[in-house]
């Protein structure tokens, strides 16, 4: 019989930067031809060098990025934000939330997000925001098997 994989969530540190940002990147190129996925990497993907922007992230007292390991191998990744609202009131935010295609379906991403979840009680947040593309239906539905509805939806029209 198999040996189970063992999952894991650690903080990062500096010596991942170097697989924080690949894995960043890979996220970038599986979206980018996504409906929607262009202009969110525009708006909200992490400037280069990308290693520098995780730099200040794991710096930023206010931002806790964590790596998924399976058997000791970092097969994924999530930044979550405390972001004060103008109430004084904290919400915690997915800014970042990638598994390696190859470590998907084995709880990689599901771990993360319990550790996103327990960070977020664990500092008075009073929920927890993550995004998905449109027509994303498996991270639609990731994200609803933790609770998280769609409380707005954002809407562009292009110009050019």
């Amino acid at each position: 019989m198999p040996k189970p994989l063992r999952i894991d969530v650690r903080e990062a540190t500096a010596a991942d930067l170097t697989f924080l940002a690949e894995a960043h990147r890979l996220g970038h190129r599986a979206i980018e031809g996504e409906r929607g996925g262009a202009l969110d990497i525009a708006l909200r993907g992490r400037p280069e060098p990308i290693e520098a922007s995780f730099a200040e992230a794991l710096d930023d007292p206010d931002t806790t990025v964590r790596i998924g390991e399976v058997d000791s191998v970092s097969a994924g990744y999530l930044s979550l934000t405390l972001q004060t609202l103008r109430s004084n009131e904290v919400i915690a935010a997915v800014t970042d939330l990638w598994v390696h295609p190859n470590a998907r379906g084995v709880g990689v991403g599901a771990r993360l997000m319990r550790s996103a979840s327990s960070l977020a009680e664990a500092n008075g947040c009073i929920g927890i925001d993550a995004r998905a593309l449109p027509g994303d239906r498996i991270t639609k539905n990731f994200f609803e098997s933790f609770g998280l509805v769609a409380r707005t939806i954002e809407v562009h029209k292009a110009l050019s």
